[in-house]
């Protein structure tokens, strides 16, 4: 090549070596000379990441007065999300350039030689070695002399709504893909959750390839059944109707003589709910479908769900968005779409597990906004009780809702694997024993 060669010293360190402040970038940049620091992640997504990441960048930037080179994994793997949003941070920790949330793209960024401390030379090996791992590298390669500035992109950050519901939907993509399955079933029961997450498996995998099946109860309303029905046909996706009441008589007669002089109690309830876990199993048996749970963070977070009966299933979209979330999903996902596609009707309705006559979700459970506070403080920011007693001076139910989260691990235990979206979700980050006597 006859266009002039210049020697740039560059650092390349991976992943975790930008979260030390004294680390692999400081001897990259200060004693190995390195002005372009690239940056090789696997970072994994929960909201509010990228943001922590540009922190991070910004400050080697403006320290060591270098270009930071950020280039992140897209895609899923079990739990995890890595979302990509690659980025290029100036000298002066400006922000130069981002690649999108949640998808793959190619990111050019143009840095006119000038702006980098120029080392003539002809070599190309290893320059400098620190530690026994990180490298400087004294690479050859021909700059353009007619860039005279640096290119920037049109730089847009995700909201936090948007860019939890990409993630949500290339987890789902990406666990069902890579796992070897083409169709999922999903137990439309005309509630919140359910409709959700067959909105997100439909934008993950187009509708040919979403199967909704209600089994309506004795104990089913009129509206729940009509939400089901509708949230299918707005979709688009095949749609089955299973009732269960014969089923659920069969069983009742089977155990009749077990249950004598007993009265009917959550037994009786969660028999429905097993039912209904059953027959989605069939279902996936049959016709190789992967059944996808509907539970959300704070029904699994207290134990609201039945083990064997709606906690069945291969993989759970919601397991880390609590229910107030949900509904901001929800809400987001109807604006984005031009035409709404979960019924008015099932957002505004209370919630309830249908299993028993006027049933509601906070016959049990406390207020989804107080139990998610709760929740929020006691699992993900790891607050004692009496931190969050001062907070929020609900002392009483703290200690119910503290008591609920400790005494259902065994649950969670069980529980399919999901997405993580939250600095700290079951299963992936939060880890505890079942058996254990502490009380604080």
């Amino acid at each position: 090549d006859p266009r002039p060669t210049t020697s740039i010293q560059i650092g390349i360190n991976i992943c975790e070596d930008i979260w030390v402040g004294d680390g692999p970038v400081a001897e990259q940049a200060k004693k190995g000379g390195a002005k372009l620091l690239i940056n090789i992640s696997a970072s994994p997504f929960h909201s509010g990441k990228v943001g922590l990441r540009e922190k991070v960048l910004r400050g080697h930037a403006k320290k060591h007065k270098v270009y930071m080179a950020y280039a992140n994994l897209v895609g899923g793997q079990d739990e995890l999300v890595f979302d990509g949003a690659s980025m290029v941070m100036g000298p002066q920790g400006r922000l130069l350039a981002m690649a999108k949330s949640c998808g793959e793209e190619l990111l050019v960024v143009d840095v006119p030689k000038e702006k980098l401390r120029e080392v003539r030379g002809q070599g190309s090996g290893v320059r400098k070695k620190t530690k026994g791992i990180h490298v400087i590298a004294d690479v050859r390669f021909a700059l353009r002399e007619k860039t005279k500035e640096i290119s920037e992109k049109v730089i847009s950050r995700p909201e936090k709504l948007e860019e939890i519901y990409q993630a949500l939907v290339l987890g789902t993509r990406d666990y069902v893909r890579k796992n070897g399955f083409e169709k999922v079933v999903i137990g439309l029961s005309g509630g919140i959750d359910s409709a959700l997450t067959a909105v997100i498996a439909v934008d993950a995998l187009e509708k040919e390839n979403v199967i909704g099946v209600t089994m309506p109860s004795l104990f089913s309303s009129e509206g729940t059944k009509s939400d089901a029905k509708l949230v299918a046909e707005n979709l688009g996706i095949m749609f089955f109707t299973i009732p269960i009441h014969s089923i659920f008589q069969s069983y009742l007669e089977t155990l009749k003589p077990a249950f004598e002089g007993m009265k009917s109690d959550m037994t009786e309830e969660n028999l429905q709910a097993r039912i209904r876990g059953n027959i989605l199993m069939a279902m996936s048996n049959k016709f190789r479908w992967l059944v996808l749970t509907t539970g959300n963070k704070s029904e699994l977070s207290t134990g609201y769900c039945t083990l064997y009966g709606d906690m069945s299933g291969g993989f759970a979209v919601l397991k880390d968005v609590p229910k107030t979330l949900v509904y901001e999903l929800s809400d987001y996902r109807n604006q984005k779409g031009g035409v709404p596609v979960i019924p008015q009707s099932t957002i505004d309705r209370a919630p309830t597990a249908e299993l028993r006559p006027n049933q509601t979700d906070q016959d049990t459970l406390p207020p989804y906004a107080l139990l998610d506070e709760i929740v929020e403080n006691y699992v993900e920011k790891d607050r004692s009780f009496n931190e969050i007693a001062r907070k929020t001076g609900e002392q009483e139910l703290i200690r119910k809702v503290i008591r609920m989260i400790d005494t259902n691990e065994y649950k969670r235990r069980q529980a399919a694997p999901g997405i993580k979206i939250t600095p700290r979700a079951f299963g992936r980050d939060r880890r505890f024993p079942i058996t254990n006597r502490y009380r604080p």
